[in-house]
């Protein structure tokens, strides 16, 4: 399972930081992710990490969100900053994992986590 925390309320130009943790009988992950969904809006992808290291913002947060992961840990961060208000969402991730006596890869998502900026 995943288990999203680090969310809360924030001003305008304030940072948070996210994170993630991935639990079970875990053989690998491939990818995690960060995805956003505010209110009335479909969910959106902010942001990629891969197995290999690699990384993919969108642009409505390149520059400002950082997304990182731990591996040994099994845990993917969001260091957000500079935060406006229109970042306010819930905040959720998302990872691709393969579990011990498994051939193939499973898709989970966390319960999201409330990012509210406002003054």
């Amino acid at each position: 399972q995943l288990q999203a925390s680090g969310g809360g309320l924030v001003q305008p130009g304030g940072s948070l930081r996210l994170s993630c943790t991935a639990s079970g009988s875990i053989l690998s992950i491939a990818t995690m992710s960060w995805y956003r969904q505010a209110p009335g809006k479909q969910r959106e992808l902010v942001a990629t990490t891969t197995s290999g290291g690699s990384t993919n913002h969108a642009d409505a947060i390149r520059g400002r969100f950082t997304i990182s992961r731990d591996t040994a840990k099994n845990t993917v961060y969001l260091q957000m900053n500079s935060l406006k208000p229109e970042d306010t969402a819930v905040y959720y991730c998302y990872a691709r994992i393969q579990a011990y006596g498994r051939d193939y890869v499973m898709n989970y998502w966390g319960g999201g986590t409330l990012v509210t900026v406002s003054s």
